[in-house]
């Protein structure tokens, strides 16, 4: 027999034995994506079964808080009650209605100006006295869990008439019945439940290692700050991250491939031969094209495998794209809504993209910390997952303020980290504040994390990297009070609007000396008491209220991660930013003649002046904490400050954004002077202006500004901007001979931020003027706001 026959007999022999292992590994595969089916499955199961079980309790709890608030609702009623509210006692009003309600732990009768719950808040908390409050502010009974000096209960409150002057009626009941509540619901094995308000559970339960994952199935109990979280089980073996519809597919494919196979292999299907194809091919190769055409194939093997080897850490994940969405990367840091745009399944994408680009630069630990919205704990999770994964070190601090962060970086000589924090957005908003080696991230360097995702160039270590927990808030506070003490005891309130910094705020004002008073110090990640932005004016009331009601010397104000704060005066006036800036300014520089001062181009123009006078640098940058710092650190400047209440010492501190130090370095100097504070703000150069404007504009905010720009420039003589120094920092400013106008494009949305200041209210209205008779001949079909 020759060798050609041979050959021909062989090959019917080698299809079927690869048909056979086809068939095996087709085998193989039914039962692995068989089985990912059936855990799916059994997952849509358990989880059908926790959602009934949480709108279960959802019903239940609502029906005790319904029933209590209905027995408070016919308790008044009655006329006993009705006697003792019109006879105006309170104190007969409140043991009348104690009478009535049995099981109530504590009621009282308090007339609307509640001064005597203002008089007892540092015992009795002010969950309290927000509940009293927002009862005197709306319709029918508030309810909330509250915190009533040693005790936790249910507080109940109404506005009612106590003989002719308004008043409230506050309850504070047993949580006996919430809790026994949801502890007859039947809870699936191995999932969670809990019913919480802001970040306090009042009752957990299942399994309790779940809890940080149980905002994403978290449903509200409706009128009542009360919500039923719950909690899956990550399921482990699911492959590719199929879901079950999809994995049936593949299985049912499988299946169908096993059956051709096995066919083949019993001969019931004969696969085509490849012999009469080549026969029919008559041009023959010759030696040298055989030669050639191997050492082609030869060539591209090579190729690939110095591919391979050249980035053997690189790993191409197919559809990261589609998890983590390009609006989440802004100029300045990541942020976006959650769960709508930020998902931990983007946070631990996002963290291997940060993992990546420190391997990069050949860095390793990185310092993670939260602040205490209901979704950072597991953005904050997945986020250390995903840096682990790219084989970075994570050191991880806990629930703290931003500020701790970067504290954390420099005390413990790591030199990464990132905050987990949505700042001084709403609730629903969180995202992350990265710096690397000791550079801040922005504009580029935040792109090209998204890039990284997008184009799948993520880092996968062999070994993924270590987690260490780490305490560092008592170092920080040691820190503080080591550089600040105060000359004189100053009375300050300071509220945290429920934010990050509220543990934090009481032990660092007791260290440095001050006399303080708290407000809204409890973390609560719903923010129940005011939005965390203290920059806008309506969120500062309650502040005002209560530094009047106390007496103090002046109130601090901080956003929800102590990145910036607002400052008010004993008699309600808000002290802005940019003068904060000329009080720490003239201090520093009083140590550190000749420094630069970097302001950002929302500040007065007063401010440069100021800087000079006193023997500095001013320079005038672009508005944004990452762009300020990383300004700070190409010039060396001692000193920076934005309106937005941000605030950056190099001068013994570490030249990050920090509230808390702004804080402290601020009553330092307030304490130095005889005057009181209120006359030492007062002394400070002052002028109209405005608040930040957005003007809502459609389409490319950014393209507008340069058209402004270009027609502003193209004006001469004569024009609206004729002799106006022009600066195109961030936008654009016009420095006029008696005030300025400033517009740029926002980074939060499609809208134009306008600024305005003048030495005169007709100065101001004619900057105003020009600025919106330049921008309408660009909108002519659109409303200006100003």
């Amino acid at each position: 027999m020759s060798e050609t026959t041979g050959n021909a007999l062989l090959l019917p022999i080698k299809r079927h034995q690869i048909a056979f292992l086809l068939a095996i590994l087709c085998l193989l595969l039914t039962g692995v994506f068989g089985w990912a089916a059936y855990m799916q499955w059994r997952q849509n199961v358990v989880a059908q079964k926790l959602e009934q079980a949480r709108d279960g309790a959802v019903v239940s709890l609502r029906q005790v808080l319904s029933g209590q608030v209905r027995q408070l609702q016919n308790v008044l009623q009655r006329p006993a009650i009705v006697q003792a509210l019109s006879g105006g006692n309170t104190t007969v009003a409140a043991a009348a209605i104690r009478e009535q309600f049995p099981g109530a732990e504590k009621v009282q009768v308090l007339p609307d100006d509640l001064s005597a719950a203002y008089a007892d808040v540092a015992r009795s908390g002010y969950a309290r006295l927000g509940l009293m409050e927002a009862a005197l502010g709306g319709d029918g009974v508030k309810a909330w869990v509250v915190r009533d000096g040693t005790q936790t209960g249910l507080g109940m409150a109404v506005m009612v008439k106590l003989g002719q002057v308004p008043a409230v009626v506050y309850l504070c009941l047993p949580l006996g019945g919430l809790i026994s509540a949801l502890e007859a619901i039947d809870v699936p094995d191995s999932t969670y439940l809990a019913l919480r308000q802001g970040s306090y559970t009042v009752v957990e339960r299942g399994n309790a290692a779940l809890a940080n994952g149980g905002e994403v199935l978290a449903k509200p109990l409706g009128w009542v700050d009360l919500r039923v979280a719950a909690a899956l089980p990550q399921l482990e073996t699911v492959l590719l991250d199929l879901g079950l519809v999809p994995s049936l597919i593949v299985t049912g494919m499988c299946v169908l491939l096993v059956v051709i196979l096995v066919l083949v292999v019993r001969g019931h299907v004969v696969l085509p031969s490849r012999r009469d194809a080549q026969v029919a091919n008559t041009k023959q190769l010759t030696l040298r094209e055989s030669l050639e055409q191997e050492a082609q194939v030869r060539v591209a093997v090579l190729k690939e495998e110095s591919t391979a080897a050249s980035s053997p850490s690189l790993h191409l994940q197919t559809g990261s794209a589609s998890v983590v969405q390009p609006s989440l990367f802004h100029t300045w840091d990541i942020y976006g809504v959650v769960p709508r745009e930020l998902t931990p399944a983007a946070a631990r994408l996002i963290g291997q993209a940060i993992g990546s680009a420190m391997q990069a630069k050949g860095l390793r630990e990185i310092v993670i910390g939260r602040d205490g919205r209901l979704s950072s704990a597991e953005l904050s999770a997945a986020l250390s997952d995903g840096l682990r994964h790219a084989g970075c070190d994570v050191v991880n601090i806990g629930l703290v303020p931003t500020p701790v962060v970067y504290f954390a970086a420099c005390h413990l000589d790591v030199g990464s980290c990132v905050a987990v924090t949505g700042g001084h957005h709403p609730p629903d908003y969180n995202g992350f504040k990265i710096v690397i080696g000791g550079e801040v991230l922005s504009s580029e360097a935040i792109n090209d994390l998204y890039r990284r995702i997008a184009d799948g160039r993520l880092h996968v270590s062999v070994d993924p990297g270590r987690l260490n927990e780490r305490d560092v808030v008592g170092d920080y506070i040691q820190r503080i009070a080591d550089d600040v003490q105060l000359n004189r005891p100053l009375k300050i309130v300071a509220d945290a609007g429920n934010g990050a910094a509220g543990e934090i705020v009481p032990r660092l004002f007791e260290a440095i000396g001050a006399d303080l008073v708290s407000l809204y110090c409890d973390i609560d990640g719903t923010f129940p008491n005011r939005h965390p932005d203290p920059g806008e004016p309506d969120n500062l009331k309650q502040l005002m209220q209560m530094v009047e009601r106390s007496d103090a010397d002046v109130g601090i104000a901080f956003d929800g991660d102590a990145g910036s704060l607002s400052v008010v005066t004993r008699q309600g006036r808000i002290v802005l930013s940019d003068r904060l800036l000329m009080l720490f300014a003239a201090d520093v520089l009083q140590r550190n003649p000749g420094a630069l001062v970097i302001y950002d181009v929302k500040s007065t123009s007063k401010l440069s002046d100021y800087v000079l006078r006193n023997g500095g640098s001013p320079l005038m940058w672009k508005t944004g904490h990452s762009l300020i710092k990383t300004k700070m650190r190409e010039t060396g400047a001692e000193l920076a400050g934005e309106m937005s209440g941000h605030f950056f010492f190099k001068e013994r501190w570490y030249g990050f954004e920090d509230a808390l130090y702004a804080a402290v370095r601020l009553l330092e100097i307030l304490a130095q002077h005889e005057d009181h504070p209120s006359e030492v703000f007062a002394a400070l150069p002052d002028a109209y202006s405005t608040q930040e404007l957005k003007q809502p504009v459609e389409g490319d905010a950014q393209a507008l500004v340069r058209s402004f720009i270009e027609e502003v420039q193209r004006g001469g003589e004569g024009t609206l901007f004729d002799g106006a120094r022009l600066s195109t920092v961030d936008g654009l400013r016009a420095d006029f001979a008696d005030g300025w106008g400033l517009v740029h494009a926002s980074d939060i949305a499609p809208a134009l931020v306008l600024c305005f200041e003048a030495d005169t209210q007709v100065g101001l209205e004619r900057i105003q003027s020009a600025f919106r008779t330049q921008l309408q001949a660009l909108l002519p079909d659109q409303r200006m706001i100003f």
